[in-house]
């Protein structure tokens, strides 16, 4: 079975490489010191297993799952407080807090040995995924693929999303990146103090907001500063005049 360490940490990754030596039947085929080189690794090697730091440089362990159509089981690799990350044991095959002994990291590889037999491992990886967007884990950044390369967002940039088919079009000065993630999601991710959802298909920044004007029956336009104008639903209409304090 495939295995895939990253980690920043050279001495944190040669740490779980002489663990696993008590697991033959696991086989490291590459380690990985940041999260974009984690991306090309499971997707070059589609291992069963992956062992994640969360905090690491350029994208963070979530970030880097986010950018995965097929995400592998995880076990976290991490200094990260135990607290915080509460709220993805449920899912993540389990977590070792650094530092660790070979007798806990073998608890959690027997862990994932004994889920493969009952559940696909896979699907936890998903629903870990959904708990962190439904935790109170609030980003400032969402991070992007086109193409091979891979785009960090500043929350800051957007100017406003747009549903399209199963993805959401981020606005941004820069132009306009696609995310394979639902409205309700960004709804959570960016929450309320910055942004509106104005229609089932638009999220918009309050700011960029310059008037209303009446479309149609019973439906309005929110102009932007860039003279972008976007459909606000009946729904939507109360919830933005009361945001913009009319």
């Amino acid at each position: 079975m495939r295995v895939v360490l990253i980690d920043d940490e050279p001495l944190a990754r040669s740490v779980v490489i002489e663990y696993l030596q008590s697991w033959p039947d696991l086989e490291i085929v590459q380690e990985c010191s940041d999260g974009f080189e984690g991306v090309k690794a499971i997707a070059q090697h589609e291992p069963d297993l992956i062992f994640l730091d969360i905090q690491m440089p350029k994208i963070n362990g979530f970030e880097m799952l986010e950018l995965i159509e097929q995400p592998p089981s995880v076990i976290f690799t991490t200094a990260f407080d135990e607290y915080a990350i509460k709220a993805f044991e449920e899912h993540a095959v389990d977590y070792l807090l650094k530092p660790f002994t070979q007798e806990r990291f073998n608890k959690a590889v027997q862990k994932w040995m004994d889920q493969r037999q009952v559940a696909e491992p896979k699907q936890n990886t998903k629903q870990l995924l959904d708990n962190i967007q439904n935790s109170s884990l609030r980003n400032e950044r969402v991070v992007v693929k086109t193409g091979t390369k891979i785009k960090i967002i500043p929350v800051n940039d957007i100017l406003f999303l747009a549903a399209d088919d199963d993805y959401v079009k981020i606005h941004t000065p820069e132009g306009s990146f696609l995310k394979n993630k639902t409205m309700a999601y960004f709804e959570k991710l960016l929450g309320e103090e910055d942004f509106v959802r104005v229609h089932r298909s638009y999220i918009v920044r309050i700011n960029e907001i310059t008037r209303i004007d009446p479309y149609e029956k019973e439906s309005h336009l929110a102009i932007l500063k860039s003279g972008e104008k976007i459909p606000v639903s009946k729904t939507g209409y109360p919830k933005l005049r009361q945001v913009l304090g009319l």
